[in-house]
């Protein structure tokens, strides 16, 4: 999907003119992860556990944990995009590309997170399309060594192509795919994501038993994704 056409699609998607995305510097400085988060706001999220995804987001990138994984990396910095997604026509960007290579840039995104209005409207579980815009999405984030995106949900792709062939196109781009599986009404879902869902190299899936789960997973999945393979 052509940047342009991504950014008209975003602001057709409802999203506010403050969250515009800027097509990707030439001159920006490369990145160890170009990490993007895909939100769920499907029917299946309510008020409550939208907060608590949010808050859990917001958690980890203030903990020491996570800032301590970031400066591992060789060039000890990442970028991080998020979105907020449901049905097929349904995705907001929330949180343009920001870099994050200082402990402030981690605290300044972890208030954005906290603080960040549902702008989705409610729909469908259309994961293909959500794992499509992010592919797209990717497009405009600085040169990294390695392009994740961070898929978390409560339910199963019910909505336009099948979510296996969604994966196949994204991960033949050299992006993995990671998902975190919000089991509080499918208690395959993890098994339901390994198959159907992730991909790419070293990909995985950690499980939330329920929403108030949520954060202590999401941490653990951004440590294992920041720090990558081979670093421990």
């Amino acid at each position: 999907m052509p940047a342009a056409s991504l950014t008209r699609r975003v602001f057709g998607a409802g999203c506010l003119a403050a969250f515009a995305m800027p097509r990707a510097r030439a001159d920006a400085a490369p990145v160890d992860l170009a990490l993007v988060l895909a939100i769920d706001c499907s029917y299946s999220v309510d008020a409550r556990e939208y907060r608590l995804q949010m808050q859990g987001l917001g958690d980890a990138f203030a903990s020491d944990a996570v800032w301590q994984a970031i400066q591992k990396g060789p060039l000890q910095r990442i970028a991080v995009s998020a979105f907020l997604w449901s049905d097929l026509d349904t995705q907001v960007v929330i949180q343009p590309w920001t870099e994050i290579a200082t402990s402030a840039d981690a605290q300044t995104l972890s208030r954005r997170l906290l603080h960040a209005p549902r702008l989705a409207r409610q729909g469908g579980t259309a994961m293909s399309a959500a794992m499509l815009f992010g592919g797209a999405l990717m497009q405009l984030a600085p040169p990294a060594t390695r392009h994740v995106i961070d898929v978390s949900t409560d339910g199963r792709n019910n909505m336009g192509k099948p979510a296996f062939r969604a994966r196949d196109e994204v991960v033949s781009r050299g992006i993995t795919i990671n998902g975190l599986a919000i089991a509080n009404e499918w208690p395959t879902l993890d098994v339901y994501m390994e198959r159907q869902v992730t991909g790419g190299p070293s990909n995985f899936v950690v499980k939330a038993d329920s929403y108030d789960d949520f954060g202590a997973a999401m941490q653990r999945k951004l440590i294992r994704e920041i720090t990558g393979p081979g670093l421990t």
